[in-house]
């Protein structure tokens, strides 16, 4: 075994790993009082909303995948909420935009993620409604220790808070000074949202009665109301420079109801690895699987530069597949797309030296389309798929690319996303990754306490694509939690905020785990990188070409090596590549060990288990 920051945690009991400690004690304490993994997961969601607001928030989304105990396959519950139904291209192309906005409130979409967690609860869970909501009331009632980077974001954004969104300045700069980290910070105009949803359904007669009756006061009632009016009244400061208003309406949250729906898989030797369908990022990581199978992957040192090159090589296939044929449209040719015969013809791409196209496949002999591709600096784009370069449409944007909320021109920002992995004594299991509704890219709602969410931005406004921006449809989310089964059995829930970079780390901590025999913690902590060799899925949408971020603990001849092949490297701090969240369980007979491990990067993450 070679050290590791924290040791794995193993036990018989249960498991909680997310990325704030206060709510992975919030989850074993739920399944502690005995209640399921499903209820933990959905008490640690909450708590996550209130403790890590630049990451997720009560209007946020989630997509969460469920396995019950002696589930033959998971079930996905999509809390990714819709568009609202007046988005249309010709809406924003009326505007002047060529781009969606990345905040303010014309990229909002319907939030999923309260619809979800009730559903999770109501459907497979057994503790009430007060039960899950009333950690998130206490710390947003009573304060939770601010940790350094949400000090440092509020300061960040205290001028546009103030210039253009009081309403968040009211919550954010209490007394008009920026809190300190390290300091008890309060919201409760959140605490009296989710007070007064069990106040107002206490009296329905059972329990999933009163988990209905919040979903409607939700959907259909107050808050429904409020932001109804916040969307149709406010002129709301965006990265466009220009002043909108919102689309979502009373209706579109009245229609809302998360979506119930298998997942897609692959197996890969001993193990299935099941993920969520192509409205989310995730089949990216059963195609890189799929790709991987036909390699020497499992004889490569995991810190050598043919790993490297080969998993960046291969994210680059599948990336430019998920930006081609990706998105909540029954058009995806999702089954071709995991076949082994197209990772055959896919795999036959990489070559010794770095790529520098952009290269989609063509299922099932279909032609794909490529999005526009706005590159970091003004340059001329590659040929796609081996042909002759053409020109690109120039745009000279700022090289940011953020996994942790950074700073973007004009003093704009985007938050980035949290995970909850749970197991209980019983083999229940939860993956979920829930985000948006950050404080830094949408106003705080007036009496609400919380912003929406700005998924919209996702959707492109050239038409032809499967994730073109449409009435009613979900974004083509970076969401992406994971399960994996082994010999049959679920044996693992894992999953990482970190937005085009999700399935990446999830991938090289997968591979670590399986062939090289690294413990859960061990995977988490060894070092990793990242390529954005790809159009991000967030504003200004732009590509960074050969582009392979590695973290400093890699050698300087790793470096060298990765260079001389035609990648171009940036170093990055020895701890910066991801925040990944594991549990699983293994049976030995009649006796079941759970294991956890947590991110230690960011100082913030943390597993619970015993």
């Amino acid at each position: 075994m070679t050290f590791t920051t924290r040791p794995e945690l193993r036990g018989t009991f249960g498991a909680v790993s997310s990325t704030h400690w206060l709510a992975s004690a919030v989850g074993m304490s739920i399944l502690e009082r005995g209640f399921t993994a499903f209820d933990a997961a959905v008490a640690t969601g909450f708590v996550l909303q209130v403790v890590e607001p630049h990451l997720n928030g009560p209007a946020g989304e989630v997509p969460i995948i469920v396995t019950p105990a002696g589930a033959e396959a998971p079930t996905v519950i999509s809390g990714q909420g819709p568009s609202p139904a007046k988005a249309t291209v010709r809406y924003f192309k009326d505007l002047g935009l060529d781009i969606i906005p990345g905040t303010g409130l014309l990229p909002a979409c319907i939030p999923g993620a309260f619809g979800a967690w009730l559903t999770l609860l109501r459907d497979y869970g057994t503790a009430e409604l007060e039960d899950v909501l009333a950690p998130a009331i206490y710390y947003a009632r009573t304060g939770h220790p601010l940790v350094p980077r949400i000090a440092n974001t509020i300061a960040s954004m205290r001028e546009l808070f103030e210039t253009h969104w009081p309403s968040s300045a009211e919550v954010y700069l209490p007394g008009g000074v920026a809190p300190q980290s390290g300091k008890l910070f309060r919201n409760p105009q959140i605490a009296d949202v989710y007070q007064r949803i069990i106040d107002q359904t206490k009296s329905a007669k059972n329990r999933e009665a009163r988990i209905d009756a919040a979903l409607n006061f939700w959907y259909r009632g107050p808050i429904t109301e409020r932001i109804e009016e916040f969307c149709a009244t406010e002129n709301v400061w965006d990265v466009s420079g220009r002043h909108h208003k919102g689309l979502i309406t009373a209706q579109d949250m009245a229609d809302y109801k998360p979506l119930i729906e298998k997942p897609v898989s692959v197996t890969y030797g001993d193990y299935e690895v099941f993920k969520c369908g192509p409205w989310s990022q995730g089949p990216v990581l059963l195609q890189m699987l799929q790709i991987l199978k036909g390699t020497n992957i499992a004889d490569l040192d995991t810190m050598s530069p043919d790993f490297i090159h080969l998993i960046v090589e291969t994210t680059k296939l599948a990336m430019a597949d998920r930006d081609s044929w990706y998105g909540d449209n029954p058009d995806v040719p999702m089954k071709t797309l995991l076949s082994s015969g197209y990772a055959d013809i896919r795999r036959a791409l990489i070559g010794s030296t770095a790529s520098m196209e952009i290269r989609p496949g063509a299922p099932d002999g279909r032609n794909p389309n490529v999005p526009p591709l706005r590159a970091v600096g003004t340059i001329t784009q590659p040929g796609l798929g081996g042909g002759e370069p053409t020109v690109a449409r120039e745009h000279k944007l700022p090289n940011d690319r953020e996994g942790e909320p950074t700073l973007t021109r004009e003093g704009a920002q985007r938050g980035d996303t949290v995970q909850v992995s749970a197991v209980d004594r019983w083999g229940n299991m939860v993956s979920a990754t829930p985000s948006g509704g950050w404080f830094q890219s949408s106003p705080v709602i007036p009496g609400l306490g919380f912003s929406l969410t700005t998924r919209g931005q996702m959707f492109w406004l050239e038409e032809g694509f499967n994730s073109t921006m449409m009435p009613s449809v979900r974004p083509r989310t970076t969401l992406t939690p994971s399960t994996a089964f082994r010999n049959g059995k679920p044996y693992m829930a894992f999953g990482t905020p970190g937005g085009d970079q999700q399935d990446q780390w999830q991938l090289i901590m997968f591979l670590r785990h399986v062939h090289k025999g690294m413990n859960l913690q061990e995977a988490i902590d060894a070092p990793s990188f990242h390529t954005d060799h790809l159009p991000s899925s967030f504003w200004p949408r732009e590509i960074s070409f050969g582009a392979v971020t590695l973290e400093a603990r890699f050698p300087e001849a790793v470096r060298e090596e990765l260079a001389a092949r035609g990648h171009k490297i940036t170093i990055s701090d020895a701890w910066s590549e991801g925040r990944l969240a594991a549990v699983a369980r293994e049976m030995d007979g009649d006796t079941q060990l759970i294991k956890a491990g947590s991110n230690p990067r960011g100082v913030q993450g943390y597993a619970v288990a015993r």
